[in-house]
């Protein structure tokens, strides 16, 4: 919404197109919808039903193509190039990353006394932002970023002191599932991220489970690797530590949750 709002009236005239494994489609699709501008998304060819079908119900034209994230933004760009569209970049783009700060600035706000925050890490525009507007308002709290071990493409970058594009294995953490890191992300990660940690798809599901029972809310997978660092222990935390773990979506098919919460609920 933050980068629509910024678009000049020439930039909206065509309309916005974008790719996404997850919540940049909806964001993006909502906020065509609300300001009348037309709105294309390349998603994935497996991406869940739900995430297409919820995406085209708020008026967004969806193009299913390829797997792999470099393929749809390759048509992204080529559509552009050919329509007029303005492109709005999920994870490099700094007016979506300030956008998605806005979180950050929330969180601090309803719980000033946190200690730590923990955020979801994908292409890394949602953790860059949050991680931002907290470090910047206040440097003393704790942020840590999870990513699915089987596309850990920022911890491998992270140890390795540079960008390194990791083999993309298939992972339940479809929003999140990326190979390939971004130098923007990783630069703003760097500075104000204090740790990374990849998390099996084991316990996302546990964490699934968890949070459907404990706290009652419907996380899709991608929002539960947060709660999946903590209940597997890859995150250390103190007595009387004040966490809060953002759970950052619910677009999850009913029968892929149910399958879920039989096997982890006995």
């Amino acid at each position: 919404m933050n980068k629509a709002l910024l678009l000049t009236d020439v930039e909206r005239k065509d309309g916005m197109i974008a790719s996404s494994a997850g919540n940049h489609a909806l964001g993006l699709a909502y906020a065509g919808n609300r300001l009348g501008v037309a709105v294309t998304l390349v998603l994935p060819e497996n991406a869940p039903k739900i995430k297409v079908e919820n995406t085209r119900n708020l008026g967004a034209k969806v193009i299913q193509y390829g797997i792999y994230s470099e393929e749809r933004w390759q048509k992204v760009y080529e559509l552009a190039e050919e329509k007029g569209y303005t492109v709005v970049h999920s994870f490099k783009d700094p007016q979506v990353m300030a956008g998605q700060g806005t979180i950050g600035l929330e969180i601090l706000e309803d719980l000033p006394e946190v200690d730590t925050v923990i955020v979801p890490l994908g292409g890394g525009g949602l953790s860059s932002g949050i991680a931002t507007a907290i470090k910047e308002t206040n440097p003393h709290v704790r942020v840590i970023a999870v990513e699915p071990k089987n596309c850990a493409k920022y911890y491998e970058s992270r140890n390795a002191g540079k960008l390194v594009t990791v083999e993309l294995k298939d992972t339940i953490a479809d929003g999140l599932k990326l190979n390939v890191p971004a130098q923007l992300p990783h630069n703003i990660l760097t500075e104000y991220v204090d740790e990374i940690v990849p998390v099996q798809d084991e316990d996302i599901q546990k964490a699934i489970s968890l949070i459907v029972t404990k706290a009652k809310l419907v996380p899709e997978p991608s929002a539960a690797v947060g709660i999946a660092a903590l209940i597997s222990g890859k995150i250390k935390t103190k007595k009387q530590e004040k966490i809060c773990v953002v759970i950052s979506g619910g677009n999850i098919d009913a029968g892929k949750l149910g399958s879920i919460l039989e096997r982890n609920i006995r």
